[in-house]
């Protein structure tokens, strides 16, 4: 049975995430407790409010996802080998901060306490440069929807000279819009006008625009300095929804700087969703399963492949349910 696992991207977290893994599994419990006591604080006890800080949510969602992926991996263990090589995993792909998960999974980041700092240097980076002079936050993001060449009109219109883009592709039915805060409100206007649906995001800026700029190189930076590692499997990235190596075999010495130019990249650059779900599933991927805070992504997968299965891996009960609905379909293979 061909898997495709997706890492839950800033935007899933919720207060109290993570807390039932931590209390039943041993493997997450390591991973909350190598990332320090603020992290669990934040993950466990944190309001909403301060889940919404930047520098706050990339390091919380990454232990969590982290975690759980972990958790996954101990569960799997306990069924035996059989099990798992009746599961061919043929891709990994993550959202927006997602795609830290899906690197660390693959092994290109070899260690979660790497990923970890790469991921609270990203937060930083990405939090600076969507505040003006005084700290206060300049930009936003909304989700729109309807059909995406309807939104991009109406972005085109509502720009104004200003910063405003179509980041994030996540389904048939809906993209995400980033800029500035005036010219949101101004996208906000032009879309009802066009009968197009538009809600505010509980993020603290204008990811994946143009905003992001004076955060890629430095990133880039950060990264070229991480000695990452040749990946064990399929990684499907944000930048292109495609092969992230592009179908190309990499030697080590070459993979930190490929891999550095694109992380970087996708800072300021559109997610391709949708194109990333539709390539996994072209490559034969017929079970997906969403790992992290949340089932945002499950949403997604739905409204753009109905028949594809979408199970999730969030809490103790998700991840019972997950390897019970695994072990049956395997069973009912003959696998």
């Amino acid at each position: 049975m061909k898997i495709g696992l997706l890492f839950a991207g800033q935007g899933a977290q919720y207060p109290g995430m993570g807390k039932s893994l931590y209390e039943s599994s041993d493997a997450a419990g390591k991973v909350f407790d190598d990332a320090g006591e603020q992290i669990k604080e934040w993950c466990f006890e944190g309001t909403q409010e301060t889940l919404m800080l930047t520098h706050v949510t990339q390091p919380s969602v990454y232990i969590v996802t982290m975690a759980a992926y972990q958790a996954f991996l101990e569960a799997i263990s306990e069924f035996g080998e059989s099990f798992w090589d009746s599961i061919e995993l043929t891709g990994i792909a993550g959202f927006s901060l997602g795609e830290y998960s899906a690197l660390t999974a693959a092994g290109v980041i070899d260690n979660v306490e790497k990923g970890l700092g790469i991921v609270k240097n990203r937060g930083e980076l990405m939090l600076k440069a969507g505040s003006d002079a005084e700290g206060n936050q300049k930009g936003g993001m909304a989700a729109a929807f309807g059909d995406r060449q309807t939104i991009l009109r109406c972005v085109d219109e509502a720009r104004q000279g200003g910063i405003l883009e179509g980041v994030n592709f996540n389904s048939k039915v809906q993209t995400v819009v980033a800029g500035g805060k005036e010219e949101l409100e101004r996208f906000k206007q032009v879309a009802a006008a066009n009968k197009v649906k538009v809600f505010p995001l509980s993020v603290s800026t204008a990811f994946h625009s143009p905003m992001m700029e004076p955060a890629i190189e430095p990133l880039r930076q950060i990264l070229l300095k991480s000695d990452l590692k040749v990946p064990i499997s399929k990684i499907y990235c944000n930048v292109t929804g495609d092969d992230m190596f592009g179908g190309k075999h990499f030697a080590e010495e070459d993979i930190t700087e490929h891999v550095s130019d694109m992380m970087a990249k996708q800072a300021g650059s559109p997610v391709y969703w949708q194109e990333t779900i539709e390539n996994m599933a072209r490559d034969g991927i017929e079970t997906f399963i969403e790992i992290g805070p949340g089932t945002i992504l499950s949403g997604f997968v739905k409204k753009t492949l109905p028949q594809i299965k979408i199970l999730n891996i969030e809490d103790e009960e998700s991840l019972r349910k997950t390897m019970q609905t695994l072990f049956e379909m395997t069973e009912a293979k003959g696998e």
